[in-house]
């Protein structure tokens, strides 16, 4: 039987009281970014908070996780619908991958519709930049209902 693929998830300081169930719930389901893993067991070895910004824990958490073997980091969806986004997102993306060699996807759960609704109004998001960051966590529009 083959390993299962350990990741780690870092959200957003400002959820620091979260208890997970849209992430873990889109994990066990397969949705938003964790579809990439359909044909994969997986397996949570780390969860925690950047510590804000500008991220003071992105060093430790990363080597934490890497050391309980994690090979692929998740950037929490919160990162991504927050308002206003994370900053630092392509800093701590950039720095986990050179730092560790591990592969880092942004976002978990898929985002919610009211979140997509409020940032399509403000704009958020029409930089071309932003279309590749929202990709892993654009669902279907059900989905996204059931996000919210």
């Amino acid at each position: 039987m083959k390993s299962p693929t350990k990741i780690g998830i870092i959200i957003c300081d400002r959820y620091q009281r979260c208890a997970g169930g849209k992430c873990l719930r889109s994990m066990r389901n397969r949705e938003g970014a964790f579809s990439i893993y359909t044909d994969t067991e997986i397996e949570l070895v780390g969860y925690t908070t950047c510590d804000g910004c500008p991220g003071g824990n992105i060093e430790y958490a990363g080597e934490e996780m890497v050391k309980n073997g994690a090979q692929v980091i998740h950037l929490a969806t919160g990162l991504i619908v927050g308002y206003p986004p994370c900053p630092y997102i392509e800093t701590f993306t950039e720095f986990l991958k050179k730092r560790y060699q591990v592969k880092v996807v942004l976002g978990t759960h898929p985002i919610p519709q009211k979140y997509l609704d409020m940032h399509t109004h403000l704009g958020t998001w029409d930089d071309p930049v932003w279309k590749p960051r929202i990709a892993p966590t654009m669902a279907d529009a059900e989905t996204r209902e059931d996000y919210n």
